[in-house]
């Protein structure tokens, strides 16, 4: 499983961003895939995790989502309204299954290098 993120910056409150993660060596489909984040001096925390049946947990529903283009073989995160406090690295995770506090604590089997994502005026 190899899995890399990509499309982090900078960007203003209340501004969007689309991240991406390229994903090889596994089927999105049969995989529970997701996002998680760490911010300086904070532990690592799950963003939003989903697998083949629907979404498993997420940390705002009303801001972040998740898609994904099989025939890409990527998935996105989707991030909407953006907050000072959503600025960390971002970090795309996949795992055989995972369980709804397991993606809290952003415990993927596997994930890739991480994109940062600055919101600031």
């Amino acid at each position: 499983v190899q899995l890399q993120a990509s499309g982090g910056g900078l960007v203003h409150p209340g501004g969007s961003l689309r991240l991406s993660c390229a994903a090889s060596g596994f089927s999105l489909d049969s995989y529970a895939i997701g996002w998680f984040r760490q911010s300086p001096g904070k532990q690592r925390a799950g963003v939003l995790c989903r697998d083949k049946w629907g979404i498993i947990y997420s940390a705002d529903s009303e801001r972040f989502s998740i898609s994904r283009d099989n025939a890409k073989d990527t998935f996105y995160l989707q991030m909407d309204n953006l907050e000072p406090e959503d600025t960390a690295v971002y970090y795309c995770g996949a795992a055989p299954f995972i369980g709804v506090e397991a993606c809290r604590r952003a415990e993927f089997a596997s994930w890739g290098q991480g994109t940062l994502v600055t919101v600031s005026s």
